[in-house]
């Protein structure tokens, strides 16, 4: 289903809908959709990251078919852990990835805020939680410095602690925001006051279901007066260069989450 340059936004996806590789699903997505989100992943035991001559490609096919990419920085990247080797760590694979990325008409680069694998920032008591907060915004200040990008096309993602954790953070760095709407439903963290807060800083959104207390399904999982919600507040505040991502990561759950959206577009298919 095309849903491209139908919405008062661009609509996108993730690049794992089919099983392959990074370049057969961006060529897949390219027609479909107006931004895709680039999964980039490097360790010793699986990469995906693009090489210089695939990078030309994926800059080629977005010139092409009016395309952008929200590039989500490393999983495995912990920019509020309470090591600073861990942090500096964090920092340079970030920036590698800014860096390789860097000619691509980006649309803004996701980055999660973390303490550590497996680390609970909910647990977190006042100190710790000011302690988590400050790093965080030392991580931010070098990354931005040693990329030399905008602060806010770094847009940092709503997790599974409050987010309030992270206002002064943003705030003073300047930065923007990816506002999951899945992770908030999970969390059971109030959406409707998010995005009264955050819209105006948002960036890039996702949009996920929930199934069996699991998140990133599809759009058909996801509650209905919640989506409803999402797309009046996007309608009433529009920005044609807001990125609305579909979280998913399956073809079945791409056509159910089109299906979905498909009320919501603002031109006929």
């Amino acid at each position: 289903m095309n849903l491209k340059q139908r919405f008062p936004f661009r609509i996108g996806t993730t690049s794992y809908i089919i099983p392959d590789a990074l370049w057969p699903n961006v060529e897949y997505l390219s027609k479909q959709v107006d931004d895709i989100e680039l999964l980039l992943f490097e360790s010793h035991e699986f990469c995906n990251l693009p090489s210089q001559d695939e990078v030309f490609r994926l800059f080629e096919l977005a010139i092409k078919e009016d395309l952008t990419y929200s590039v989500h920085l490393p999983l495995d990247t912990f920019l509020g852990h309470a090591s600073l080797a861990e942090r500096e760590r964090s920092i340079e694979k970030c920036s590698r990835i800014v860096e390789l990325t860097r000619q691509l008409p980006v649309s803004a680069f996701v980055m999660h805020a973390e303490a550590g694998p497996g680390i609970d920032i909910v647990a977190f008591d006042d100190r710790e939680k000011t302690a988590f907060a400050a790093h965080v915004a030392e991580s931010v200040k070098k990354l931005i410095e040693n990329t030399g990008m905008a602060p806010s096309m770094f847009a940092l993602e709503t997790l599974a602690y409050p987010f309030a954790i992270l206002e002064p953070v943003i705030e003073d760095a300047g930065l923007s925001v990816t506002l999951d709407i899945g992770h908030l439903e999970l969390m059971g963290y109030a959406v409707e006051a998010h995005l009264q807060r955050w819209l105006g800083k948002t960036r890039v959104l996702h949009l996920h279901g929930i199934k069996n207390g699991k998140d990133h399904n599809s759009l058909q999982h996801m509650r209905q007066e919640t989506l409803a919600l999402v797309m009046q507040a996007l309608s009433d505040f529009p920005n044609p260069g807001r990125v609305v991502t579909m979280e998913i990561f399956s073809e079945s759950d791409f056509f159910e989450s089109a299906e979905a959206m498909e009320p919501y577009a603002v031109i006929p298919g």
